[in-house]
């Protein structure tokens, strides 16, 4: 789990690992979200996409940098809203794959 700063760029990788066969990625769709643990509401705080035509081999091992700017105004994390980052990869073959990595905006 990364712990950062509203404000702050975080500065990270995609690691994709090829499946049984070779597959072109088209995108990289990356979501910022806030749960709310309340009400159990779940909102897009903020957006990336990536464009691409990479070739992900089968077996490989690739990583695909990426920045992220947090947002100023982001509420801090506590013990009922938490954050994380959805993400998606779409293929051109149509078949898409989902991740969430967990995410800590602290105080200064």
């Amino acid at each position: 789990m990364e712990i950062n700063r509203s404000g702050e760029v975080v500065k990270g990788h995609f690691l994709i690992k090829g499946g049984t066969i070779s597959q072109e990625l088209k995108r990289i769709d990356c979501d910022l979200v806030t749960f709310n643990r309340t009400d159990e509401r779940e909102e897009i705080v903020d957006s990336i996409s990536i464009l691409t035509t990479k070739i992900i081999q089968s077996e490989a091992v690739n990583k695909i940098p990426f920045s992220f700017l947090l947002p100023n105004n982001a509420r801090l994390s506590t013990d009922t809203l938490s954050y994380r980052f959805k993400t998606r990869l779409a293929f051109k073959q149509g078949v898409e794959s989902l991740d969430q990595d967990a995410i800590r905006i602290i105080q200064d």
